[in-house]
């Protein structure tokens, strides 16, 4: 099949597809004589086993590993589960840090209860102070989607 019939197989973009390609991630398919790329089932496989990593939000390396890991069948599962749960700590990090983030906008949002002048706004206002302070590292929480 051609790159449009994989993308619309497995619901992902050309260009997804060609990135996951140049990662390492998707073995390249053979090139017909009009230089097409025409991929297998194993590439339909593959990319499903990519994206369903992806939607559980593993890093590019955390898959790279993963599909070295499944290449090795006869291995235990030892490095999987290890690697699943050194993700598991990462998307609980994340969890606390979006409970940080919550409760300082959630305080920001209180500042303001009524509308009036922008001049008077709280949540203005508090915005500009808080940009004013220098912020400590450790109370920086801009929540990355992946870690």
């Amino acid at each position: 099949m051609k790159i449009g019939a994989l993308a619309d197989a497995t619901g992902t973009p050309v260009e997804t597809i060609r990135f996951y390609e140049r990662e390492g991630l998707l073995p390249p398919p053979a090139r017909a004589d009009n230089n097409y790329r025409m991929y297998l089932p194993a590439h339909v496989e593959r990319l499903a086993f990519i994206r369903q990593c992806r939607n559980l939000d593993m890093t590019l390396d955390e898959v790279r590993a993963l599909i070295a890991l499944r290449e090795s069948p006869a291995q235990d599962c030892g490095d999987v589960n290890a690697l699943l749960d050194e993700h598991i700590g990462h998307v609980a990090q994340r969890i606390r840090e979006l409970r940080a983030l919550e409760k300082d906008l959630k305080a920001l949002r209180a500042r303001c209860t009524a509308p009036h002048a922008l001049a008077d706004c709280g949540i203005l206002n508090g915005l500009d102070s808080a940009a004013a302070a220098p912020a400590p590292a450790a109370k920086r929480r801009h929540v990355h989607g992946a870690h």
